[in-house]
């Protein structure tokens, strides 16, 4: 127990660590309020969402906001970014629309999900502990931040520049990922809820293109939403790009693909069908089933 609170203590310290890192990088040549960097401020109000609602959480030992705060988080920085800068040009609205439309999509999706089943499971093991329960809160804070910091990078850039072709690009990127992983998430929700489906696993529809397309999905639109951002960035601020590479990371290696497939290989690990699921099915990057 006590290793799991020191774990959980140096990966919240590297948390914040890795956000002030991204939060000097995307500040420079950043407009600033007050003479505090707008962009900076977008961090922490992400954090600060994240640890308000974690203490009713905790009391109540709950997750049940977990998901939807998360959404709501990217909804009132990309927003509030907007109000502060108060300059709506081209990139920062179409930036804040198609923000605004995958945080609320996936966020009363996740919300609609969980209160149906009652509880999420990967929660059952933290919730007791306040560091790890904690750390789980501050971690989302950090999604959100790294996810948007090439947005809120493009978005706080002291001079706007032109929107051109490689902002359109990204809009037909980003409408391909928001596509796929709405798409997917339909399909495992109607799968689900056929009770002949019971007990089975999906692997029809975009599931039998990929294990996890709705993963790949997400990485995708956010793959589009950087390069909508990227003719406005400029110096430090390349760093921020770092956007779609950390939700490519963050699925690929932690929280998302390790947990599902961890997950079904304990339900169905010993079905053959679901082997030879595997064997021909690609975990993420989409293949036609052959």
């Amino acid at each position: 127990m006590k290793n799991q609170a020191l774990e959980s203590l140096l990966a919240i310290l590297a948390a914040l660590l890795m956000a002030a890192v991204v939060a000097w990088a995307g500040s420079q040549n950043g407009v600033h309020i007050a003479g505090l960097p707008v962009f900076a401020l977008a961090g922490i109000v992400a954090f600060v969402i994240q640890w308000v609602v974690f203490v009713p959480s905790y009391r109540a030992q709950t997750e049940r906001w977990y998901d939807l705060t998360g959404s709501l988080t990217y909804l009132t920085v990309a927003l509030g970014t907007l109000i502060l800068v108060g300059r709506f040009d081209l990139r920062s609205l179409i930036i804040v629309v198609l923000v605004t439309g995958w945080a609320a999509r996936l966020g009363s999706f996740l919300y609609r999900r969980v209160k149906k089943a009652g509880s999420d499971s990967r929660f059952d093991d933290i919730k007791p502990s306040l560091l790890r329960f904690l750390m789980t809160w501050t971690l989302q804070g950090l999604w959100v931040f790294l996810t948007l910091a090439a947005a809120l990078a493009a978005m706080t850039a002291s001079m706007a520049t032109p929107y051109g072709w490689l902002g359109w690009l990204g809009v037909l990127v980003w409408a391909i990922g928001f596509g796929i992983e709405a798409v997917a998430d339909a399909q495992k929700q109607a799968f689900r809820q056929d009770p002949a489906n019971k007990d089975r696993f999906i692997q029809s529809g975009l599931w039998a293109w990929s294990r996890h397309p709705n993963y790949f999905g997400e990485i995708t639109l956010w793959t589009g939403v950087a390069l909508i951002a990227l003719p406005a960035l400029s110096g430090w601020q390349y760093l921020t790009l770092i956007s779609p590479i950390f939700v490519y990371l963050l699925l690929t290696r932690v929280s998302g693909i390790p947990m599902a497939e961890s997950r079904a290989d304990e339900r169905w690990g010993e079905d053959p069908a679901y082997r030879d699921y595997k064997a021909r099915t690609p975990v993420l990057f989409p293949r036609p089933p052959g």
